[in-house]
């Protein structure tokens, strides 16, 4: 079952609603984001990955690098962000739609919002770390200028799928 929260202000810039990817867009563009996170094994990193759309297209995908760049901001959100902002040339993502294959934590949740990308879509909740809904709900923060709206549950299987798999082969 899907979860969707909307949540806008009058003076917030964001993508229309006509120019927002709708729910029959979402299996497809969640599952070029399984694309990456598989892609994040072959460097053993944990198997999260992102795309950015906008205007019905992808402009920048990434997965998570943390072992493979040793950096540990290096979750494939923020790397998709940093690649959306160098295709639209500015940080201000106001026209795009970020999925990503797990809840983003809060350093990913911080970032969405600051770059103030106005719908999330996500495949599974991050119990442990998940910013959205699971341990905190960063994106209801009252005293935040930005609130994106978010989906969750798109291809929920196979992102569960995935993680299971990775971390029964790490053990």
């Amino acid at each position: 079952m899907s979860v969707q929260r909307i949540a806008s202000t009058a003076m917030e810039r964001s993508i229309s609603a006509a120019q927002s990817p709708g729910v029959s867009d979402d299996p497809s563009f969640m599952a070029a984001a399984l694309e990456e996170a598989r892609a994040a094994v072959g460097h053993e990193d944990v198997p999260i990955g992102a795309v950015v759309v906008r205007g019905g297209e992808v402009i920048a995908r990434a997965r998570n690098r943390r072992e493979a760049d040793a950096d540990p901001t290096a979750h494939a959100e923020v790397l998709a962000l940093r690649e959306a902002g160098k295709q639209v040339g500015g940080w201000r993502l106001a026209d795009c739609a970020l999925y990503v294959t797990l809840e983003p934590c809060v350093m990913c949740a911080g970032a969405i919002v600051l770059a103030r990308v106005p719908l999330v879509v996500f495949g599974a909740p991050d119990p442990k770390a998940g910013a959205v809904i699971s341990i905190a709900q960063l994106f209801d923060e009252r005293g935040l200028n930005h609130h994106p709206r978010w989906r969750m549950g798109v291809l929920r299987a196979e992102s569960e799928a995935l993680l299971r798999e990775f971390f029964a082969a790490q053990r």
